[in-house]
């Protein structure tokens, strides 16, 4: 996949602390370890979505349609 350069501004304790986990060879540059910080959040949000989701739907109904007991989607005549 491509790459972009991008700029960005950390506060001081941030940036030690990925220079520290840099250090410790957990990541081997600093854009891997923000990189793999987006990352993990982009997928946590996508999680949290799904979960918020989720959370909409009635289970008795989902159950009913996983189980053939209902339709998912019922049409109308059109008049």
């Amino acid at each position: 996949m491509a790459k972009a350069k991008l700029a960005i501004t950390l506060d001081q304790a941030t940036l030690g602390r990925a220079d520290k986990l840099v250090r410790q060879s957990m990541f081997a540059s600093r854009s891997q370890a923000i990189q793999e910080a987006v990352l993990e959040k982009l997928a946590r949000l996508d999680r949290s979505r799904l979960a918020r989701e989720s959370a909409k739907l009635d289970p008795a109904f989902e159950k009913a349609v996983a189980e053939g007991q209902l339709q998912p989607f019922t049409l109308l005549p059109v008049s």
